[in-house]
């Protein structure tokens, strides 16, 4: 059966898929990235499952692989298929077009931005499918997003399109790792929430999943943690649907785990700061952590259907 290596590699893990061109998950598959071991044994792990995944689509579907695509973190060339750096796997200007290319016979590969890739996803097949126009808002370690487009994602002159998370929604607010205070990521991310939580609480193992219990439990000092982090979240919002007047605001990662403790608040925020904007429609993004791998499939057939067309 014919089928595409979808690739989504994360800070600690990496998922992986065959996908048919119907869009069904023929193989699923998880490992470990071992950023521990360093940037070359990260980029050996990426080339050797990718290998593997190939080997498993000749054994039980009768062909090769037609394609790959792979998402990676951090500062990508798309075009040229180079992952320009990341700084939770220590890597820099790795050619990972050339490398799988040459690692699976020849195949083309599609290289993407993990966050674009997964907003590619949630707009064709998720959360924005029949959106125009779309922004996905992952809220994880970090929050960027990714700007869709009829169903296309906009990666900007530079590839760095959708950096919602370096929006400064409060100048005195705390150092962030860009050189700038007060960016939306260090006020609105699971992480920022954690910190914040485990300060407040004194749980020094307490994370952003036990602050919302502690909000729906209506501890005040949970419900003052999470209130902060609403505000500051919903101020970047409206920052970016004033710049991009979406039709859709899609939240993922893992804040909108949360729910409504999450949503309720936070549409009820936006919709204050509004005014002459569009209210858009906020909703939780809808394919949870298989996003990433699931865009990487999508931007492997679209690879193979430019190269057809071209």
């Amino acid at each position: 059966m014919k089928h595409v290596i979808a690739l989504d590699v994360g800070g600690t893990g990496m998922k992986a898929a065959l996908v048919g061109a119907d869009g069904s998950l023929l193989h699923e598959a998880r490992r470990a990235t071992g950023r521990e071991r360093g940037p070359d044994a990260v980029v050996e792990s990426i080339l050797t499952f990718a290998a593997d995944l190939r080997a498993y689509g000749e054994e039980h579907h009768g062909e090769s692989a037609v394609a790959a695509g792979v998402a990676v973190p951090g500062i990508v060339d798309a075009e040229n298929g180079i992952a320009v750096y990341a700084s939770n796997l220590g890597w820099r200007d790795v050619p990972m077009r050339e490398l799988l290319g040459e690692r699976l016979g020849g195949v083309p590969v599609a290289l993407g931005h993990d966050v674009r890739t997964g907003g590619l996803a949630e707009g064709r097949i998720g959360a924005g499918k029949g959106a125009d126009r779309f922004l996905f808002v992952p809220l994880g370690t970090g929050i960027a997003g990714a700007i869709g487009i009829a169903g296309t994602i906009e990666s900007g002159a530079h590839g760095y399109a959708g950096e919602i998370g370096h929006i400064v929604v409060r100048p005195d607010g705390p150092d962030c790792g860009c050189g700038q205070r007060g960016c939306l990521e260090t006020l609105a991310s699971a992480s920022a929430v954690t910190r914040a939580w485990a300060a407040a609480s004194g749980d020094p193992t307490a994370d952003a999943a036990d602050c919302a219990k502690a909000v729906e439990s209506g501890d005040p000092a949970a419900v003052e943690v999470w209130g902060n982090a609403v505000d500051a979240l919903a101020a970047g919002l409206v920052t970016a649907l004033t710049l991009l007047d979406p039709s859709a605001l899609i939240i993922g990662g893992g804040l909108a785990e949360a729910g409504e403790t999450l949503f309720t608040p936070l549409r009820a925020a936006v919709e204050e700061r509004v005014t002459f904007q569009k209210l858009p429609h906020i909703v939780p993004a809808a394919l949870g952590d298989t996003a990433g791998c699931l865009g990487a499939g999508l931007l492997a057939w679209d690879l193979l259907s430019t190269e057809v067309s071209a």
